[in-house]
Formats: structure tokens, C-alpha cells, sequence
């Protein structure tokens, strides 16, 4: 089984991307970050994949996980594992 593709934007100035990406790391996944602050075209591909203007915003493979608070609500339910072990 593959880990799926996880992919971060996320701003450096960004607290919930440092924790987004803590709980990440934690967790030991890899995943990608895509710096929005460097890139005007970053930031319009997020907000074309997911309508939100927020980071971080987060996905796993196709899905949009959504932000912190719902990257942590992933967790606690145990949601989290599932996905990124490909379940």
C-alpha cells in the first residue's frame, strides 16, 4: 500500500501552518508545501482547488482536509490515520 500525496499550503507567517505542519511530521508523513507567499499562482491554484483564501489548507490526495482546526479534528477522531495510511 502507498502512502497517499499530502499537500500543504501554507504561508510562513502562518501559526496553524507551523501546527498543521507539526502534527504532520509528528505523525510522520510526508508531504509537500506549496508557500503561497512566494507565488501569486500558488495561491490561485489553492483557492481554485478548495474556494477558501485561508492557510493552511490541506489535502490528501484529491480530498481537501480543510484547515488546522480540521486537520486536528481529523486526528482526534482517528480519521487522520486512515487516510494517510491509504485506507
Amino acid at each position: 500500500m502507498t502512502q497517499p500525496t499530502v499537500t500543504l499550503y501554507m504561508s510562513d507567517w502562518c501559526p496553524y501552518c507551523q501546527r498543521a505542519r507539526g502534527l504532520l511530521t509528528q505523525k510522520n508523513v510526508v508531504f509537500s508545501e506549496i508557500n503561497i507567499d512566494d507565488d501569486g499562482k500558488s495561491r490561485e491554484e489553492m483557492i481554485a482547488r478548495c474556494n477558501r483564501r485561508t492557510v493552511p489548507q490541506i489535502f490528501i490526495d484529491d480530498t481537501h482536509v480543510g484547515g488546522c482546526d480540521d486537520l486536528f479534528e481529523l486526528d482526534r477522531s482517528g480519521e487522520l490515520d486512515r487516510l494517510i495510511q491509504g485506507a
